[in-house]
Formats: C-alpha cells, sequence, structure tokens
C-alpha cells in the first residue's frame, strides 16, 4: 500500500532530509586515501547526533553502523570497518539517512578517492545522470515505468549496466514503504505517480554485468565480475508541479 503523505508531513521529512543533504555535500572534503571506512561512519554518525536527529540506517534490520560505505566492487550495503583503508583511486559510495521526529530521509553518493581512472569518473557522473533522466518523470500522472524506463535508457546508452537485485522504494514513517522502484522497465507500466507520494529513487550501476552476490556478512553486496558500481540515490516529493528534491542542497 502506498502511504501519502500529507504537508506536515513532508515538512518534517524536509527537515531530515537538509541534514542528510548537508552531510553528502561535506563529504568530498573528509575522504582522503588512508583513511578507513569506519572512518567515514563515525564524521556522519557524529554529524548527525550534532544536529539532534538519529541515524536512519544503525540497527535497521541488524544493520550495525550510520552508514552504508561500499568501495568499488560493492554495490550497496558496505559494512564500515577499521580495517578497510581507502586507496587512492578508489570509489567510494555512501548510503545515508536520518530520522527527525519519526520521518525518515535516505540518499546515497559515490566519491573518488583522489585521482580515478576516466572509466570511474564517468560512471560516477552517469549514475548521477540517470538520476536526473528519471527525476525528469517524476510528475503528476505519469506512471511508475516511466521513471524506470528513463534511468535504464540513460545507463545502457553509456555501456553500463543497471543493478537488478537492488531497488528504489517509498520513504515516511518507515525507511523502506511501498513502491518499489527499479532502476530498469517498461515505461506506462506500474502505479500512477500522484501529488503525496514521496520515493527514494537510487540508480545503482556497475561498468560490467548487472549480476550481484552477497558476502559471507550477509550484507554487503557485489558484482559478480568484480567490476567497479557507483549508486546515486535522493529522496523526492510528488507534487501538482515540479517534484521536490529533499536530499540535495
Amino acid at each position: 500500500m502506498i502511504v501519502l503523505k500529507s504537508n506536515e508531513e513532508i515538512e518534517l521529512m524536509a527537515a531530515a532530509a537538509e541534514v542528510t543533504a548537508h552531510m553528502l555535500e561535506e563529504l568530498p572534503s573528509v575522504i582522503v586515501p588512508g583513511m578507513s571506512t569506519k572512518d567515514i561512519d563515525r564524521w556522519c554518525e557524529e554529524y548527525i547526533l550534532r544536529h539532534d536527529m538519529k541515524p536512519a540506517f544503525k540497527g535497521y534490520g541488524g544493520f550495525p553502523a550510520t552508514a552504508c560505505v561500499s568501495v568499488n566492487e560493492e554495490v550497496v550495503h558496505g559494512i564500515p570497518s577499521k580495517k578497510k583503508i581507502l586507496r587512492e583511486g578508489d570509489i567510494v559510495s555512501v548510503d545515508l539517512g536520518t530520522i527527525y521526529k519519526g520521518f525518515y530521509s535516505d540518499a546515497a553518493r559515490t566519491y573518488p578517492v583522489g585521482k580515478i581512472s576516466e572509466t570511474d569518473e564517468k560512471l560516477i557522473r552517469v549514475a548521477e545522470e540517470s538520476f536526473f533522466e528519471g527525476l525528469k518523470f517524476c510528475r503528476k500522472g505519469n506512471r511508475l515505468g516511466d521513471v524506470s524506463h528513463a534511468i535504464q535508457e540513460c545507463v545502457e546508452s553509456y555501456g553500463f549496466s543497471v543493478i537488478r537485485d537492488f531497488v528504489g522504494h517509498g520513504v515516511g514513517r518507515n525507511l523502506h514503504e511501498d513502491p518499489q522502484i527499479p532502476n530498469y522497465g517498461k515505461a506506462n507500466r506500474g502505479p500512477q505517480l500522484v501529488p503525496g507520494m514521496v520515493l527514494a529513487i537510487e540508480p545503482m550501476i556497475a561498468v560490467g554485468e548487472y549480476d550481484v552476490e552477497v558476502l559471507s556478512n550477509e550484507w554487503t553486496a557485489v558484482t559478480i565480475d568484480r567490476s567497479n558500481a557507483a549508486h546515486y540515490e535522493n529522496t523526492v516529493v510528488i507534487t501538482d508541479g515540479e517534484p521536490r528534491l529533499l536530499t540535495k542542497l
């Protein structure tokens, strides 16, 4: 069941999302070669608590950290570790969210660690570009499949692949709500978009094949061919006009 949000509820989500957005904007100045993924997680948690909010992910389904920090071939749900040290040339995806007065925000970005390859630069750029191609269809009266199809067309036009096993979702009083939002599919299919829907739209893409496997920690998903992956996500409100992007400044 898709739960529509009132204007008051959306403003609470916007307050949570503003903190998330600021974190994502500041992270490029934080991430440097030689730091651990646990260092990133600690910085994010301290930032959230300093703003009198709660981490959205910590303890969710048993997840042990504030942020999912995924490096190179890790697509999503990377568990931060003191032993996982970032090196020059890596790419790192940070997926996180905040809770404010019972309402969630959710967003992700992929960042370079120092100088990276041209392919990885392109991968990060296309993940973001594909989100905004999907966003063009986040209008009242369109269907969810229109968003999914636009993302897939963009990604595949650059020769990259769209991860199938993980999808976007509704968000509100819960981190994951209906509807599911694949990053692939056919246009003019799925639920119709109406004002009050709040969606976490999150392209996850890979240089190589889209098949993934989950590591023995039961969380971290990696590409089977170990090609690098990128992730770009924002919390989006469907309105009577232009979509409202909550997690980007």
